[in-house]
């Protein structure tokens, strides 16, 4: 008995887009890729995964994620130890026993991945060279396919979060569907003020120092930055109810989402984006965690033009005026019906943005600008390749995984833009 193909929206979609081999092949490629950033401390490393050392076990790797959480502290006997050179009792080290920023000064001097190396065993090699002060390039491209998928994801879930909300309310409801009280107005104003000052300004250093230490440790600190601006803006809602104890404050004015929108929007697409972020970091701390913020930022535009767009359309049917006459709330009705059925189109938008995002934080990384010594990136090491034509292997390693990334996710969106073509339904 043959199970029946489902007929909904979204697995005709999946249907389709499994037809596009190349972009079926480029999301396997690119889920292969997200394990690697995942698990970039486990497969390269100078500490062990396991050892045994003066009687007594330890696994070095995952401690240390306890002790960047503030759940453990590293014992005496390991506090200085120099995790290379130690003769450990027994030890199991990763594929690549070398962090990103590990220098092995017996091979420094850009030491080719073909030539001979100073190395005790075969297990020790660098297998794709070394930098100018010994740096092993394998290491460096593992963590940086973390760095590289980090600021693409967590910049465009920034970019996603803004660009659908601005653009859906900005579409359903038009220049005068919302009417809120002025007393809502300026506290929401105040408080939106207030709480990311708070949550993000203040913050930043802190934000700025855990992305260099932990991932886990990152998205704690964002987690409590979000936290905060939430409890601001629920600080400023609540005043508004006591404000509207005067009568001018209570009384209710129209406001022109969608001219406000519309407007920010061409503001920012006026203004180049890569000049924008760059004058930005040159004079802000650096930190990868002001780079994902303020790419981000200014990555919405398309978003919210997508989604605008579809609102408008999906705002006229029959099922929204259905839902309109059984009673619903409007955002109820935005958020149950008419956002998840103009979502799709939007899915494209990220996936090109992605690539867009790593190829700035490349391009800022290759210059020097808004990254901190101790990250290392793709573009980073790229950049070590200027000034000279022998290291031909620092440029094509790093240079390769900057272009494969960005073709991989461009290939998930044209896959995508066929799977939501009605001309290609057959």
């Amino acid at each position: 008995m043959t199970t029946p193909t489902k007929q909904d929206y979204w697995s005709y979609i999946k249907r389709q887009f499994r037809k596009n081999r190349r972009a079926l092949y480029s999301m396997y490629i690119v889920i292969f890729m997200a394990v690697i950033a995942l698990l970039a401390d486990v497969l390269a490393n100078e500490k062990p995964l396991y050892c045994s050392y003066h009687g007594h076990t330890y696994f070095p790797v995952f401690k240390e994620y306890a002790v960047d959480l503030g759940l453990a502290r590293w014992p005496k006997e390991l506090l200085n130890i120099n995790w290379t050179d130690t003769k450990f009792d027994h030890e199991l080290r990763p594929p690549v026993p070398y962090s990103p920023t590990t220098q092995d000064f017996f091979n420094s001097g850009f030491v080719s991945p073909f030539g001979k190396q100073n190395v005790a065993s075969t297990r020790w090699r660098h297998w794709f060279g070394t930098d100018d002060i010994g740096r092993d390039i394998t290491a460096g491209l593992i963590h940086g396919t973390r760095v590289a998928f980090m600021v693409g994801i967590i910049s465009m879930s920034i970019a996603s979060i803004i660009g659908i909300l601005l653009g859906a309310f900005g579409g359903f409801f038009g220049d005068n569907k919302i009417r809120v009280s002025r007393a809502n107005v300026l506290m929401g104003i105040i408080f939106f003020i207030l709480g990311w000052f708070n949550a993000f300004s203040t913050r930043s250093y802190i934000l700025s120092d855990t992305i260099g230490v932990s991932v886990i440790k990152f998205l704690g600190e964002f987690a409590l930055s979000l936290f905060i601006f939430f409890v601001s803006m629920l600080i400023g809602y609540l005043l508004a109810f006591v404000l509207k104890i005067i009568p001018f404050f209570r009384k209710k004015v129209n406001i022109p989402v969608d001219l406000i929108v519309q407007r920010v929007i061409e503001i920012l697409v006026s203004i180049p984006r890569l000049f924008l972020i760059i004058a930005v970091v040159a004079i802000s701390k650096p930190g990868i965690a002001l780079i994902m913020v303020i790419i981000g930022l200014t990555s919405w535009t398309e978003i919210a033009r997508f989604i605008r767009a579809e609102l408008l359309r999906v705002r006229s049917l029959e099922y929204i005026e259905a839902s309109e006459a059984l009673g619903y709330s409007r955002m109820r009705i935005l958020f149950k019906h008419a956002i998840p059925n103009a979502i799709a189109p939007v899915l494209i938008t990220i996936a090109f943005g992605i690539a867009a995002a790593i190829l700035i934080e490349s391009s800022l990384s290759f210059l020097g600008i808004g990254v901190p010594a101790e990250v290392i990136t793709w573009g980073k090491i790229l950049a070590k390749a200027q000034g000279s034509k022998s290291q031909l292997w620092v440029a094509i390693f790093p240079g390769f995984a900057i272009f494969l990334t960005v073709t991989l996710f461009n290939l998930i969106g044209e896959g995508l833009t066929d799977a939501l073509d009605p001309r290609q339904k057959k």
